[in-house]
């Protein structure tokens, strides 16, 4: 979904399949461009896609090639900048490429949908029709020189970031044509992504109640959706939406609408859940048997590393090839200006980055087939700390390394054992307005200045600990923090039928370097919405690939609101108590190091 995917200018050139195609731009190119247009039914709608198929000089009816399927992030079209280059890249290597935009983007037809696989799957399907022949397009124009496994199934990945990743996974589901897929910077879950709680986890990154309100990326990406009218005049009539949305269907008007109430009464709530799930893969991976490269973003508070992580462990539960890498950029961060090595989809340098070698051997090995392929280890993570050498460490299993223990005492330090534990209670409450802040969700997208992450006193608790000793400390994963808190005002709302009233936490882990300066780790933080405030419960953090060095410290905060989300409704004070016998435990997924 960034704008770094939202950019490009739009291919023309003449549809002439069968007969050798026109080219676009340099006849120098390896490969010609041609316009297509397919109209396919949507759901209870027809709508024309719009596409260009690049196909490599030499492919013919005789010499056929393998195809892979490509398409925009949200907000954008075919003519993207990295939805283009990468298509041109893969066509330069002798994959005929068919970039497309999604439905209610660019030119083609039909309100925005969400990656729907009942309708953007069905959709995207029926161009693999056309790439299996089987379908014309709306000129007549059939392609006879896609590669097939057998007639009707032509041999086809798909590749493409954030909207465009999701839309693998929901096409995959409902057409098991697919032969391989990459999807980058996605998500699992949307009702996590949107309303992040991160207790309770019961099926694949989300739980069974909604947490605190996303609204900074929501609006974002509202605002994107409907100023499609504003960016394309003369839009085609079945772009409308409904529910009073410009360009979204009912269900995802809807859900926006609750969300801005800030209320979750059982029966809307429940809804909006299962709706938000229904288009996202948590609901079907099951269906997914297509060989699927993940790769996540470190520096992403949209679509987190723990999004990618429960893809992963479902998909290698019931036995789809699966493997997973998290390189440095996300949403958050890197996106425009990726750094030295990694890959740049607006650039399309496949063969010159760790990420483009791997995706090549990915479809190398499950397109052409060819099986002596080194598709890489089951896991990889980059390294922001390394100067020189390998940027990526790998590893042969996920989770990579062990777990490490610190605890937390009355006195505010994370202690290595329950013995050093001191005794005591700790207290904050939140205000009617935030008091923290992490981020300003957008300034990883178009660039516009953000404060450095703050918290004021009286409306947080802190837990430090020793400096790090005896060489690095390199956390690889998603730390958890299992505490029990107590509140009057939560206990007395607990059984109210709005879950909004319950009570929400935002944990977070900061780096303290030794001259006291502090870093949010990629600005990422955990909205906890706690199911209920008389037990104990475990916060799953965001995923993270940190090196702490040695003589910096850890510290672990609670705090009770946050800019970037919708909070608690009503004031609510919080004490934490601490005890030898029975206190808050931190768990570190620890790759080297010692904990202090």
């Amino acid at each position: 979904m960034s704008l770094a995917l939202l950019t490009g200018t739009a291919l023309t050139a003449p549809l002439v399949l069968n007969a050798p195609a026109a080219a676009a731009g340099d006849a120098a190119e390896p490969y010609t461009v041609s316009a297509l247009k397919v109209t396919v039914r949507a759901g209870d709608r027809n709508c024309t896609v719009d596409a260009d198929l690049y196909r490599p000089r030499g492919v013919d009816a005789a010499h056929p090639a393998p195809a892979v399927l490509t398409t925009n992030g949200f907000g954008g079209s075919k003519a993207d900048g990295s939805t283009d280059a990468t298509a041109r890249a893969l066509a330069a290597r002798g994959y005929v490429a068919l970039a497309y935009s999604g439905l209610g983007f660019g030119r083609t037809g039909c309100p925005i949908s969400l990656d729907d696989p009942a309708i953007d799957g069905r959709a995207a399907s029926r161009l693999i029709d056309v790439l299996a022949g089987s379908r014309a397009a709306d000129d007549g124009t059939r392609v006879d020189f896609v590669a097939e496994d057998r007639p009707g199934d032509p041999r086809v990945g798909m590749i493409g970031g954030s909207y465009g990743g999701a839309i693998q996974m929901a096409t995959a589901a409902v057409d098991h044509r697919v032969d391989a897929l990459v999807p980058l910077i996605t998500w699992n879950d949307l009702a996590y992504s949107l309303t992040p709680n991160n207790i309770g986890r019961t099926d694949g990154v989300g739980g069974a109640v909604p947490g605190a309100y996303k609204h900074q990326w929501t609006n974002g990406f509202f605002l994107i959706g409907e100023a499609q009218g504003l960016l394309h005049p003369r839009l085609d009539p079945s772009r409308a939406g409904e529910l009073g949305c410009l360009h979204f269907v009912a269900p995802a008007c809807r859900t926006k609408r609750l969300l801005e109430s800030r209320k979750y009464p059982a029966d809307e709530t429940r809804a909006m859940l299962q709706y938000a799930r229904s288009v996202s893969p948590v609901s079907y991976l099951k269906s997914v048997k297509a060989p699927t490269l993940l790769v996540q973003g470190q520096a992403d508070t949209l679509f987190n590393l723990n999004e990618a992580t429960a893809t992963y462990r479902t998909l290698a539960a019931q036995g789809t090839p699966v493997k997973m890498i998290w390189q440095s950029w996300g949403h958050s961060g890197g996106m425009k200006d990726p750094v030295k090595g990694e890959l740049d989809l607006a650039r399309g340098n496949l063969d010159t980055s760790y990420v483009g070698r791997r995706i090549l051997a990915w479809f190398d090995r499950y397109l052409r087939h060819r099986t002596a392929t080194d598709t890489g280890p089951a896991f990889a993570y980059y390294r922001d700390w390394v100067t020189s050498g390998p940027t990526y460490a790998t590893s042969s299993a996920f989770p990579a390394g062990g777990s490490r223990r610190l605890y937390l005492s009355g006195d505010g330090r994370l202690v290595d054992s329950r013995a050093e534990v001191v005794r005591g209670t700790r207290a904050y409450r939140n205000l009617r307005v935030p008091t923290s802040h992490s981020e300003n969700s957008l300034a990883g997208l178009v660039g516009v200045p953000d404060f450095q992450p703050y918290d004021i006193k009286g409306t947080y608790l802190d837990w430090t600990s020793a400096p790090v000793t005896g060489g690095p400390l390199d956390v690889v994963g998603a730390p958890k923090v299992t505490l029990r808190v107590h509140s009057p005002q939560a206990e007395r709302e607990q059984n109210s039928s709005d879950a909004a009233d319950k009570l929400v936490l935002f944990v977070k882990l900061y780096d303290v370097a030794p001259d006291g300066r502090k870093a949010l780790v990629h600005r990422l933080v955990a909205p906890a919405r706690v199911p209920d405030v008389t037990r104990a419960f475990t916060v799953e953090l965001p995923g993270i690939v940190h090196r702490y060095q040695p003589g910096h410290r850890l510290r672990l905060v609670i705090a009770a609101s946050d800019t970037a989300y919708a909070g608690n409704r009503g004031v609510k004070g919080v004490s934490v108590a601490s005890a030898p016998e029975d206190g808050g435990v931190l768990e570190l997924p620890v790759t080297r190091g010692v904990v202090p």
